[in-house]
């Protein structure tokens, strides 16, 4: 069965210049972008994004860091996509990341990893319907 999920290639990544080469793993990995776009979120937005973190002591350098540059924000369908899409970023800390995980290639440490997924059915429709509302 097709599923949907939400990625963002963040601030750090994006500033690199390792999107291309994000993009195109995504793409190798049998993901089918139905949208991307190049965005600078505002710090209202970011909190929006981040309010399941809003209580813990990290979330004002969460929303620092994803307001700090332009991000690229997809939406991504293919067979079970939440858990690919997580497998193919690897562990949240890039030093703990899998040889070949997009978090072990591009990420430097927790905070400045490359890239977000969505974790639940749930938070990927919520996650979609910020950035992408026509995407159903």
């Amino acid at each position: 069965m097709l599923e949907k999920t939400f990625a963002m290639i963040k601030p750090d990544a994006v500033n690199a210049k390792n999107s291309g080469a994000i993009i195109e793993l995504i793409e190798r990995n049998g993901f089918t972008i139905l949208g991307m776009e190049k965005i600078m979120l505002s710090k209202e937005k970011a909190q929006t994004f981040y309010a399941v973190h809003k209580e813990r002591p990290f979330f004002g350098e969460l929303v620092d860091f994803v307001t700090s540059g332009p991000v690229i924000v997809i939406a991504l369908e293919r067979e079970n996509a939440i858990q690919a899409w997580r497998d193919l970023m690897g562990a949240t800390d890039p030093n703990k990341a899998q040889i070949g995980t997009l978090r072990k290639m591009f990420g430097t440490n927790v905070g400045s990893n490359a890239t977000h997924g969505s974790d639940a059915p749930e938070t990927a429709q919520q996650e979609l319907s910020l950035f992408f509302p026509r995407i159903k």
